[in-house]
């Protein structure tokens, strides 16, 4: 069932997305507000408190209500599946900036290509060339269809298995959404607003995150080029400051052939000053990026299609394993 809910949601996004400016996301965002300003007393322990609420105790009424619907309709749970997940997972929740981006780009409006990458992503892109700027647009991209895509499927289908409906989804989603809005720099300061929950929050959502991130890497280099993927991902992966970040971009960078990595400009990403953390090896440039071609706006569509195959590559995989379960 949990491969019919999944189409069923993305088929449903693509005609009907959600809005960029929903009532879901000003719901999340005052839910994790009022979690931190009601548990948080300045301890290091109630930080990990304030996670646990933010981030679990939404998973625990969704899962009660499922397994109440399901007892009574099979047919009912299939429904309030595909509800949570129209909401949890989706293309659409991120692609509206790539594909504005990539129109200004076609039309040789760099100025305003920047200005909608400093809106998606909070950064001073005023000076970016034209280079660096298409590699920023890849890379939040590929991260965004792994935490808004295949991090969310994986962790739903893993406990809709056991059992549990959407509480995977759910898990997911509350650990992205905590893990970037307690890393959100305050407008004062230019320093995330709480440091304790910030540390809390990039601790579990990496935990969470590090077997999807992993199989997203795996399921880029199967329909990439798998050879150069493999080798991007062994070779320049510790490129990039986060382990989970770097196994997903080094992969997808050798699967399209592309160049990612490389220092970045004081102010241009204020979440990480650099795109990577170690330096770089003998085998990759000295700008520590990655091999290939500089990012290029064929690039933009090869990625798309990396994507799109990727994500049928997981569907007909978990439909395979769902039919020989029922079959066995």
């Amino acid at each position: 069932m949990s491969v019919f809910a999944v189409l069923f949601a993305l088929i449903i996004e693509q005609f009907k997305p959600l809005p960029r400016d929903n009532l879901v996301h000003h719901t999340l965002v005052s839910w994790v507000d009022w979690t931190g300003r009601n548990f948080d007393a300045g301890l290091e322990r109630h930080a990990w408190v304030v996670w646990g609420v933010s981030v679990l105790a939404p998973g625990l009424p969704l899962t009660a209500a499922y397994l109440a619907v399901h007892h009574w309709s099979v047919l009912l749970a299939l429904l309030f599946n595909v509800g949570v997940l129209y909401l949890t997972l989706g293309f659409r929740q991120f692609s509206h900036y790539y594909t504005d981006i990539r129109d200004a780009l076609e039309r040789g409006d760099e100025i305003e290509a920047r200005r909608m990458l400093a809106e998606w992503r909070h950064l001073d892109a005023s000076e970016l060339p034209r280079t660096e700027l298409l590699r920023h647009v890849i890379e939040h991209s590929l991260l965004a269809a792994h935490r808004h895509v295949f991090g969310v499927f994986f962790w739903f289908v893993l406990l809709c298995s056991l059992g549990l409906g959407p509480l995977g989804a759910v898990l997911y989603r509350m650990a992205e959404f905590a893990n970037r809005y307690w890393s959100f720099p305050g407008k004062s300061l230019g320093v995330p607003a709480n440091e304790r929950l910030m540390a809390v929050s990039q601790r579990f959502f990496g935990l969470i995150d590090h077997v999807p991130s992993r199989l997203t890497a795996f399921g880029f280099a199967v329909v990439g080029n798998f050879e150069e993927a493999i080798n991007a991902w062994r070779r320049d992966a510790s490129l990039w400051k986060y382990s989970n970040e770097g196994v997903i971009l080094a992969s997808a960078a050798g699967a399209v052939g592309v160049q990612l990595g490389g220092a970045a400009a004081p102010g241009v990403t204020p979440d990480r000053s650099r795109s990577f953390e170690a330096g770089p090896t003998e085998d990759v440039a000295a700008e520590g990026s990655t091999g290939g071609d500089p990012p290029q706006m064929g690039h933009l569509r090869s990625v798309v299609g990396l994507v799109w195959r990727s994500v049928v590559l997981w569907m007909l995989l978990v439909a395979l394993l769902t039919l020989a379960n029922l079959i066995g």
